[in-house]
């Protein structure tokens, strides 16, 4: 690889054109989708409410309006940035607060629309094209041609366009990830140069302070210290060496400065709030099959269902890519570079798998904390273009500049077709409310009335965004039935518990016929029996 030093003058166009347009994507129709249910748990945290003190003031039986939910997602002057550590602790210490306090500074200046706590994803979402570049720079020492294939790679990337504009913390931990794998590597690489104590104290420094940071941001960051370590363990004397002692130092510093947040996730770990749960659990087996297909949508998305027969066609043949990239690495790089790639692909897939295998299902929220995969796959195949691009007979390299010039159209027309849609896969309980919502308004003097089944609470908040001013709701806890008023003409259920939909039709004599449904949520409309 070392021969590889510049890329052809085309393909330096080609990523400075091709990023311009990732660019691009990321900041158009931050609004278009709906927003989705994992979002407004962000809006709420930032906004400094619990759960409870939410759930005590909208389902109480009471007609409501829309602007009864979002007096709740407005920054209220009582609570500061405090009450938003405060509400993450009590309910949600599985997601540390960093992103959370960023988003909350950022809101403060930009306010709570939809548009501005993305555009804060999207904005952070332009350091991941650095960080990569850092990152490839440190693995394969050449200047150009394996990062800016992975740059290229990235910014028209549909799971990357995904992260960058939804209100989550996902896009700051990749950035995370990414800045922390180059420092460490950076560190290891400059033990080998003559270098200042002084020196060597900033450079592992910076490997510290990125640990820390990317362990405030998601929790998972343990297993990519666990990923680092092994690195370490098996390119280095480990017992015998300065540069192990170094490494245990620096990342023994990071976990101890994470120690209060640590200290709240053992206290509350039976307490983990249950919005962080779908309900829709898969089987062991369709649950590895469905983290494959992710494997496609780092490439190529364009929203098909796991029912439709053309995205296994496509699982398969960047399965096949992503296989052949492994290999490639594994054959022709230095051992340290293959397994560095290898580990941060596989290793934050055991502590997922295993939970699988042992109990028999999971959520498929899951899919998301596989984004260290995701990196150290779109890295390799980098790598595998970089060679392909330069190595081998002209005809050769024909054909690969063609598969290049095929992987980044997918990428963009998957983009293209993700920036006009109304909801996406990566919505989850929240993808059916755009279709929800559409039936509801095309009816006049309507009601909707639901209770604190499943995931209604976050969902309600999500479908408040998309009804019409003059619809209400009508909220109910546990069994409590709803005393509905005769003034509305139109009345629905949406995702009623069995409980609340056959105790209307018993208590008012009322039929429910369904209107809407998907796996995730329903919608029933009341009706009069005559």
């Amino acid at each position: 690889m070392r021969r590889l030093v510049l890329a052809p003058r085309w393909l330096q166009i080609l990523i400075v054109v091709v990023l311009a347009v990732g660019i691009f994507f990321r900041f158009v129709n931050l609004n278009s989708k709906v927003y989705s249910h994992h979002e407004i748990y962000t809006s709420l945290r930032i906004a400094g409410y619990t759960n409870l003190q939410v759930k005590q003031q909208i389902f109480n039986g009471q007609v409501i309006s829309k602007d009864t939910f979002a007096k709740f997602l407005d920054l209220n002057p009582q609570k500061g940035f405090n009450d938003t550590i405060k509400s993450l602790a009590v309910e949600a210490p599985q997601y540390p607060p960093m992103y959370y306090l960023i988003a909350r500074f950022w809101v403060q200046i930009f306010g709570n629309s939809v548009t501005a706590i993305r555009s804060l994803s999207a904005m952070i979402s332009l350091l991941v094209f650095p960080s990569i570049y850092w990152l490839c720079r440190e693995l394969f020492k050449v200047p150009l041609s394996v990062p800016g294939i992975a740059i290229a790679l990235v910014a028209i990337s549909p799971i990357h366009l995904i992260y960058a504009q939804e209100g989550q913390a996902y896009i700051l931990w990749i950035v995370a990830i990414l800045i922390s794998s180059a420092a460490l590597l950076r560190a290891l690489r400059l033990e080998s140069t003559r270098q200042t104590e002084e020196a060597r104290i900033y450079n592992w420094g910076i490997y510290t302070v990125s640990l820390a940071f990317s362990l405030y941001t998601f929790l998972l960051s343990g297993f990519i210290a666990v990923a680092h370590g092994i690195y370490v363990i098996a390119t280095t004397k480990f017992f015998r060496n300065q540069t192990a002692r170094a490494y245990l130092l620096s990342s023994g510093i990071a976990f101890l400065a994470f120690t209060p947040w640590f200290i709240v996730v053992l206290a509350n770990i039976f307490q983990f709030s249950s919005y962080s749960q779908i309900s829709h659990s898969l089987s062991p087996i369709n649950l590895i099959a469905s983290w494959l297909v992710q494997i496609s949508r780092i490439f190529f998305d364009l929203n098909y269902s796991s029912d439709n027969l053309f995205i296994y066609l496509f699982t398969f043949i960047f399965l096949v890519i992503t296989g052949y990239a492994i290999y490639l690495i594994w054959c022709r790089n230095h051992e340290k570079t293959s397994l560095f790639i290898i580990s941060l692909i596989a290793v934050p897939v055991v502590p997922l798998l295993l939970p699988t295998l042992i109990f028999g299902g999971a959520s498929s929220i899951q899919r998301s904390y596989l984004i260290p995969s995701y990196l150290g796959i779109q890295i390799a195949v980098a790598y595998l273009f970089a060679v392909q691009l330069y190595n081998g007979r002209f005809s050769r390299r024909q054909i690969w500049q063609m598969i290049l010039a095929l992987l980044i159209s997918a990428g963009i027309i998957s983009c293209a077709v993700n920036l006009q849609a109304e909801t996406w896969w990566s919505k989850f309980v929240s993808y059916g409310n755009p279709q929800v919502a559409k039936i509801i308004n095309q009816t006049s003097r309507s009601l909707l009335i639901s209770d604190d089944f499943e995931n209604n609470y976050g969902n309600l908040f999500s479908l408040s965004y998309l009804v019409e001013p003059q619809v209400r709701f009508q909220l109910v806890k546990d069994k409590n039935l709803p005393k509905i008023p005769q003034s509305f003409r139109n009345v629905f259920l949406f995702n009623p518990s069995p409980t609340l939909r056959k105790g209307i039709e018993k208590k008012y004599k009322f039929k429910t016929q369904i209107v809407y449904k998907d796996k995730y949520s329903s919608l029933w409309k009341v009706v009069k029996l005559t």
